[in-house]
């Protein structure tokens, strides 16, 4: 695979420079990059950068808007419903965060559900945000009108990818734990990662509408060649569940909490068959140990992670690896060594800077 690395400054810049050519203000702009680009340094390419060019087009066709705020819709001491009017994911789920983190400081839980988001990128930064203000949190995410994931035992889209993340606090204001993945097999930006030249998908990551078994991102695209451009209704296949009936069912209980009891509807049906706009909604928890009565929490989470990593390791040279650390290691040298990035996303990258007039660096 060739890559082209990318300073974290000069990468994180650059984004910011193309959403502020784009229409954001240079706030919001810079926040968007700042986001994307962590989650590139958390080795979850499909949710960083790579984006950058899909969330450009729904800009500009509407389907995302630019300076949103959350409006209420329903509240009460230890809860809220909030809408983020289709504004960026980077903008309005830090606000819902932030604002569970805020009633369960206040009554020792609460409950926040977030509909009509844009996408929010990788669900590990909200859990390292309840995390820093000391909370445990659970996240539940759906995307309504984003059918891309077939049943166990069907080959016919029906699910997004709906991750679900939980994060463990630490006495120093990160998560001691977080744990962060796709209900299906591989995220689809990992398949448009692979698709750009990236890191291939596993071999049995697709299913096609005949049942066989695929690696082939074409199975979500369609045809690619010759374009850096990616449309997933394009595609006759479908994403796969991780784990069988488990996954399946972990994701079809994602559809039920994050897309029917936010309001914020569920993956599908999809109208004609086509993606049009797509939105997220993340149904969260935040529990506050400290208001729990457990207030030896984190040295007894973190006692028993240490003996669950002491494990003896199943091949020679390897060890138990926690929720996170590899994630952690990944981030420390990308920022001190630089984001690699394919040609082909890099490629696409800077083509859409170009249309907007933003100079790619160096």
């Amino acid at each position: 695979m060739q890559t082209t690395t990318i300073p974290v400054a000069t990468l994180r810049d650059f984004v910011a420079a193309i959403f502020a050519a784009a229409g954001c203000e240079a706030e919001e702009a810079a926040r968007i990059g700042r986001y994307l680009v962590s989650a590139n340094l958390a080795g979850h390419d499909s949710h960083g950068v790579i984006r950058v060019p899909r969330y450009i087009h729904w800009l500009q066709l509407g389907y995302v808007r630019a300076g949103q705020r959350l409006s209420m819709v329903s509240e009460g001491p230890s809860h809220a419903i909030v809408d983020g009017n289709y504004g960026f994911g980077q903008t309005v789920a830090p606000l819902a965060v932030d604002l569970g983190i805020a009633r369960a400081r206040a009554q020792g839980l609460a409950v926040v559900g977030l509909r009509h988001a844009g996408h929010i990128g990788r669900v590990g930064d909200w859990g390292e945000r309840a995390a820093a203000a000391g909370l445990v949190s659970l996240h539940f995410v759906n995307v309504a009108g984003g059918e891309l994931v077939a049943p166990f035992g069907g080959v016919d889209r029906r699910f997004s990818t709906n991750p679900i993340c939980i994060a463990i606090p630490d006495e120093q204001g990160g998560p001691l734990l977080l744990l962060d993945f796709a209900t299906s097999l591989v995220a689809e930006g990992k398949v448009l990662v692979a698709s750009q030249g990236g890191k291939p998908v596993p071999e049995d990551a697709l299913i096609g509408p005949d049942g066989s078994i695929s690696g082939d991102p074409r199975q979500l695209y369609g045809e690619i060649a010759g374009s850096h451009v990616r449309d997933a209704a394009q595609g006759l296949g479908a994403l796969r569940t991780f784990g069988a009936h488990k996954g399946s069912g972990i994701a079809l209980m994602c559809e039920i909490l994050a897309g029917c009891l936010t309001g914020g509807g569920t993956s599908g049906p999809v109208a004609g068959g086509k993606r049009g706009r797509i939105s997220n909604s993340m149904l969260s928890i935040y529990l506050d140990p400290a208001h729990l009565g457990a207030v030896d929490f984190v040295r007894q989470a973190r006692d028993y992670a240490a003996y669950m990593a002491a494990s003896r390791p199943s091949e020679p040279g390897g060890r138990v690896l926690l929720p996170g650390e590899p994630e952690a290691a990944t981030r420390r040298a990308r920022e001190r060594d630089g984001v690699p990035l394919s040609t082909g996303t890099w490629a696409a990258i800077c083509e859409t800077a170009q249309a907007l007039g933003v100079a790619a660096p160096a």
